[in-house]
């Protein structure tokens, strides 16, 4: 493209951006362009070159105006491409429309209803910013033909993100996601997008309806005496997670002052993403400071859920694993009926307890997309904090619900003298010390992760940390029935796995790592092994991506 096509292209969005912001800052770049600087012409074509792409994951990016970023613009082609789809398929039942608190998330919120409306839609707005399960609930609750939650989950401030639902209160899977978006590139110009304004904005009850629920997923009767100290990392989960820990009986709760109320700039991380270092410090503090039991806190849009539990030298981050195996743990030594799940870059472990107890287990390719479709799903997890453990609720990660269960199981492992680490202890004795790790490469190319990729099929390594590579499986091509993702794992010897993926919203090449120990001169022994294992497979594998 050339830089006169490129101005003209941002001179047409100009015309019809319906968001002030956006028209102010693109105004000031193509006036920077137009005097030929370089680092603006560079700018308007990242803007202009493509637009975001609407997939499984929906729409997720930067703020900005331009196709290629998140906007009121961008937004209303993506409202009025889902409301071609559903009325394309004849779906019954109208829209609900949840957001967070992120820059711009009501608007965008606002815009669809408006959009579904002028489209002969029903469609309905959460009443406030509220966590994503909130949202999930509500989509089978109201009987909704579908939902659509506006967040970019636990990404930097500057990005935002349309996550799409439909009427079976799942994501968005194929066919659906390339059928949607082949009805948003059918748009016209976004003024001529017909919009309405007489959507509904809900009230409290369907907030209330879920917490009811919520509430119900432990018995009330179970102890709790537990001091719990809580941080909702500047999301929207203080007063919602605050109000189920009441209503359940936990009375001594301490929440993160400098966190607790919803801030779209993250003001004291760099990434509110609990699993990034640092993130939970502030909570850290304030359990020592309180003597707390157990530390629990959810990502800015609360589906996701974290854990840090005391130890002789200080506290310790729960690996995402490591929640799922307590959870899957207390639910099956209840004899609960139904499958378990995890995804494919989660750890093995599940798949044995289920075996032990008799269970059916399902392995899913990575995303609550997937996990929440198993049919007969009980519990469903995956390593990056996200756990289902009420499906009946929300068919998608839940970081309420999940977080309600820990804060049970602790106080009644407590009231029997023992705590969630010594559970883990137990677990590991019993099967084995199953040990996750991860490797995260950021890239600023996204070509370096599919010569990555590229590498690593051409030449698969031989060994890994010293295990030999077992078998070798192109997850591309589909592996044990599973649809086909672009993937590589390896099966190592002594039961030693390791998968390669790029990442599903972030910029990243992704390696999750594992490694089984016996437990026969201690679970402490046995850690110390499973650590020098996973480094050496660690060293290994960074060599051959060769990033």
């Amino acid at each position: 493209m050339t830089d006169a096509q490129l101005l003209d292209r941002a001179r047409d969005w100009l015309a019809e951006d319906p968001d002030p912001d956006t028209r102010s800052e693109l105004t000031e770049v193509l006036r920077r362009a137009e005097s030929e600087d370089q680092a603006a012409l560079a700018d308007l074509a990242d803007r202009f070159t493509g637009r975001l792409e609407f997939g499984t994951a929906g729409l997720r990016g930067p703020l900005g105006a331009g196709p290629n970023r998140m906007n009121r613009a961008t937004v209303i082609r993506a409202a009025a491409g889902l409301a071609a789809y559903l009325t394309a398929h004849g779906a019954s039942g109208g829209v609900v429309v949840g957001y967070d608190a992120r820059h711009k998330s009501e608007e965008f919120a606002r815009d669809t209803a408006a959009v579904m409306r002028g489209a002969g839609i029903e469609a309905c707005v959460l009443p406030a910013a509220l966590p994503t399960p909130v949202l999930a609930f509500a989509i089978r609750h109201l009987g909704c033909a579908a939902g659509v939650m506006v967040t970019a989950s636990h990404n930097p401030p500057q990005d935002n993100g349309y996550k799409v639902y439909l009427g079976d209160g799942s994501q968005i899977v194929p066919p659906a996601d390339t059928a949607i978006s082949d009805r948003i590139d059918e748009v016209g110009p976004v003024s001529g997008v017909p919009v309405a304004a007489d959507w509904q904005q809900l009230d409290d009850s369907v907030l209330d309806d879920y917490l009811s629920a919520v509430a119900a997923v432990v018995a009330a009767a179970n102890p709790r005496g537990l001091r719990i100290v809580y941080t909702p990392v500047h999301g929207v989960g203080s007063a919602v997670v605050e109000r189920v820990l009441h209503d359940a009986g936990f009375t001594d709760v301490h929440i993160v002052a400098q966190q607790a109320a919803p801030d779209p700039d993250f003001s004291t991380v760099a990434f509110p993403n609990p699993e990034e270092p640092g993130v939970i410090d502030l909570a850290v503090e304030l359990a020592e400071a309180v003597d707390a039991d157990v530390v629990l806190a959810n990502d800015p849009d609360a589906d996701r859920c974290a854990v840090a539990v005391p130890r002789p030298h200080g506290w310790r981050m729960l690996r995402g694993d490591e929640v799922g195996a307590l959870l899957a743990d207390d639910l099956l030594r209840r004899g609960e009926e139904g499958v378990f799940a995890a995804s494919i870059v989660s750890s093995s472990l599940l798949g044995a307890m289920a075996h032990r107890h008799d269970r059916p287990y399902q392995e899913t390719l990575t995303g609550f997309k997937w996990i929440a479709r198993v049919e007969g799903l009980r519990f469903g997890y995956e390593e990056a904090l996200g756990y289902c453990v009420a499906p009946e609720i929300a068919r998608d990660k839940d970081g309420i619900s999940a977080l309600l269960l820990v804060a049970d199981l602790a106080a009644r492992l407590r009231s029997e003298g023992s705590a969630l680490q010594d559970r883990l202890d137990a677990i590991a004795t019993e099967y084995g010390l199953y040990a996750t790790d991860q490797m995260s490469v950021r890239v600023s190319d996204l070509s370096v992760i599919a010569d990555a990729m590229c590498r690593l099929r051409g030449a698969p390594p031989t060994t890994l940390g010293g295990f030999a590579v077992e078998q070798v499986e192109d997850l591309a091509v589909g592996v044990g029935g599973l649809p086909p993702t672009d993937g590589l794992r390896y099966r190592l010897a002594d039961r030693a796995r390791v998968v390669v993926r790029p990442s599903g919203t972030e910029p990243k090449l992704k390696a999750y790592l594992e490694v089984v120990v016996p437990v026969t001169d201690g679970v402490d022994a046995a850690r110390i092994a499973a650590v020098g294992r996973l480094d050496a497979i660690r060293a290994d594998l960074s060599a051959a991506v060769g990033v």
